[in-house]
């Protein structure tokens, strides 16, 4: 049960993890790829309001 719960939760803080780290250590791609990493709370925030809306 508690697998279900935090998966996602747990998915979201990895991929922020990698996010930044990634932003940390390079330049070019790395940057791009922190940014589409970082960006993946803020969607999930955006989709989560969206959907308690309807």
């Amino acid at each position: 049960m508690a697998r279900q719960i935090f998966a996602v939760p747990v998915a979201i803080a990895v991929v922020s993890t990698v996010g930044l780290i990634s932003a940390l250590a390079g330049d070019g791609v790395e940057d791009v790829a922190s940014w589409i990493a970082l960006s993946v709370p803020v969607v999930a925030v955006v989709w989560a309001m969206r959907a308690r809306r309807t």
